[in-house]
C-alpha cells in the first residue's frame, strides 16, 4: 500500500516548486516596458504625462519637496485639474516627513507650506494625503513608490526633489521604468483608495491645522496591523504571446510575512548563474548576507553595485561644516570593509564582485535585483534592516524566462557601469584611520557605547 501512495503523491501536480514561480501575476507585453536613461529623462516624463492625463493620477513617493522641483511638479497638477476639474487627483506622503525640510538645513515647517499655498491659489483642489505608518519618523516611514497617469506606471525609487528630478547642477541617480498596463495601474490605485485614504490615520495636508500624532495614535497602531496584512489586489493572468511577460505588485511592512522581503531572499537563493544587487547604502539584513553567501559558496557570481561614501545622499565635503549626520556614509563604507575582508577569497575566486559609484558630485541611490537575466526586481527597497523591518515599502518583480528584456535591462547596467570602479582588494577602501576627526571620534564613541549595531538596525 505504501509504494501506492508514494507513486499517487509523486504523480500529482503539486504546483510551482519555487516561492518565485508561486506568486500571482499580470500579463504585459515586452513592448509595454521602457526604461528611461537617465534623471532628466525621468523629469521630463513625469510632466509630459501630468500633461496628458485624461481620468486620474495618483502619486506615492516619500516626499515632494519645498523646493523648484517640488513646486513645478505640483503646480503642474493644479493646472490639470484646473483644465480638468473631474481628473481624480491623489497625492500620498509620509505625514512625518513632510513636516520638516532636509536634514542638516534650518528649521521649518516642513513641506506642508507648499501644500498649503498652491491650496490656495487655486479653485480645485487637488488631494495630498499625510500618511503616518508609525508614530516617530525614526520608526518607520511610508517609502511606497509609483507614480500613475490613467493607465501607465512609472516606478522609480526617486521622491521629488530638485536632485531627483536633476533641476540644479547635481542629481541623484535611481532607475525609472515606465509601464503600460492598466491591471498593474489599477492594481496600484485600488491599493492606495483601500488601504490609505479611507484609513483614520492619514490626514489632508492641505488644511490650515494639521492634527498632532498624539491626538490619533491609537489609529495609527490599527492602521500598522492592517497594513502588515495588506496587498495589491489583481486579476491573476498568464503570458498568451511569444512577447509577453510576467509582472507582480509586491510590498511588505515589517519583519514578519513580509511578501517584499521574501521576494527579495528568494530571489537570491533561487539564483542559479549569475545575480546583480542593487544598494545604495551598504548593510544588507542577516537573511540577505546569509543568502549572498550561499551563493557564493556554491560558486555562483554575485555582483553589487553600491554608492561610493562620497555619492551618499548625507555626506559631507571636506572644507564644509560638519554635521553629526555626515557619519552616515562612513558607517556604510565601513560595513563594506569589512564585508569584502570576510569575503576576498571570492573575490579573488571571480564569484564576488562590487563595484562602487561616483560621478562627481552626484549621489547613488538605486535599488533592486537583476538575477539570471530573467527575473529583475525594481523597488525603493534599500536592502537594508530599516526597509526590512520599520518601512512600508512595495516593488515590482518582472518574470522573464524567455529573455525578452535582456537587451532594455542590458543597456540600464551598461549606463550605470560607466561610473561605477571595481573593487579587487578590501584594503582599496579607505582605512578609518584616514577618516576626519570628527569621524573617527565619533566611530570610536559608538563602538565603545555599542550604539553602532543599534544605528545599523535604523539604516
Amino acid at each position: 500500500m505504501l509504494p501506492f501512495l508514494l507513486v499517487l503523491v509523486m504523480s500529482m501536480n503539486l504546483g510551482p516548486s519555487n516561492y518565485i514561480d508561486s506568486l500571482r501575476t499580470l500579463r504585459m507585453s515586452k513592448d509595454d516596458l521602457t526604461i528611461l536613461p537617465c534623471t532628466r529623462d525621468y523629469q521630463s516624463k513625469i510632466f509630459e504625462l501630468i500633461e496628458s492625463a485624461k481620468s486620474r493620477i495618483y502619486i506615492a513617493a516619500l516626499y515632494i519637496q519645498d523646493d523648484a522641483a517640488g513646486a513645478a511638479v505640483l503646480t503642474a497638477l493644479y493646472e490639470a485639474k484646473k483644465k480638468n476639474p473631474q481628473l481624480d487627483i491623489k497625492v500620498f506622503v509620509d505625514f512625518l516627513r513632510a513636516q520638516r525640510g532636509l536634514i542638516g538645513q534650518k528649521k521649518s515647517i516642513g513641506n506642508i507650506r507648499l501644500y498649503r499655498e498652491l491650496n490656495e491659489l487655486y479653485q480645485y483642489p487637488i488631494k495630498i494625503y499625510g500618511v503616518p505608518v508609525k508614530s516617530r519618523e525614526f520608526l518607520g516611514v511610508l517609502h511606497l513608490k509609483g507614480l500613475v497617469f490613467d493607465d501607465t506606471v512609472l516606478y522609480s525609487g526617486a521622491s521629488i526633489n530638485d536632485i531627483y528630478l536633476h533641476f540644479t547642477d547635481r542629481y541623484r541617480a535611481d532607475r525609472y521604468l515606465v509601464i503600460n498596463s492598466a491591471e498593474l495601474a489599477d492594481s496600484f490605485v485600488k491599493y492606495l483608495n483601500k488601504n490609505l485614504v479611507n484609513s483614520e490615520a492619514v490626514q489632508s495636508l492641505t488644511g490650515a491645522l494639521i492634527a498632532s500624532v498624539k491626538s490619533f495614535r491609537p489609529a495609527i497602531r490599527r492602521q500598522k496591523i492592517l497594513l502588515r496584512k495588506s496587498e495589491y489586489q489583481f486579476q491573476v493572468s498568464t503570458p498568451e504571446a511569444e512577447t509577453d511577460v510576467s509582472l507582480t505588485p509586491v510590498i511588505g511592512f515589517g519583519g514578519r510575512e513580509n511578501q517584499l522581503n521574501n521576494t527579495i531572499v528568494q530571489l537570491i537563493k533561487q539564483t542559479k548563474i549569475e545575480i546583480t544587487i542593487f544598494t545604495p547604502y551598504f548593510n544588507f539584513p542577516s537573511k540577505v548576507n546569509k543568502a549572498a553567501l550561499q551563493l557564493l559558496r556554491k560558486g555562483i557570481k554575485v555582483t553589487v553595485i553600491v554608492g561610493d561614501k562620497k555619492a551618499n545622499d548625507f555626506f559631507i565635503p571636506e572644507g564644509e561644516k560638519f554635521e553629526r549626520i555626515g557619519i552616515l556614509p562612513y558607517v556604510y563604507e565601513s560595513n563594506l570593509k569589512h564585508f569584502l575582508q570576510s569575503n576576498q577569497k571570492h573575490i579573488d575566486a571571480g564569484y564576488l564582485n562590487v563595484h562602487l559609484w561616483q560621478d562627481q558630485a552626484n549621489s547613488f541611490h538605486l535599488k533592486g535585483i537583476n538575477s539570471d537575466q530573467s527575473n529583475y526586481l525594481i523597488t525603493g527597497h534599500n536592502i537594508n534592516p530599516r526597509a526590512w523591518r520599520l518601512d512600508l515599502e512595495n516593488g515590482i518583480l518582472i518574470q522573464d524566462p524567455k529573455q525578452l528584456l535582456v537587451h532594455k535591462f542590458d543597456q540600464e547596467l551598461s549606463l550605470l557601469m560607466e561610473h561605477c570602479t571595481k573593487v579587487n582588494h578590501f584594503s582599496e577602501i579607505d582605512d578609518p584611520d584616514n577618516y576626519p576627526a570628527e569621524v573617527r571620534w565619533l566611530l570610536k564613541n559608538m563602538k565603545r557605547t555599542r550604539f553602532d549595531k543599534i544605528l545599523n538596525q535604523l539604516l
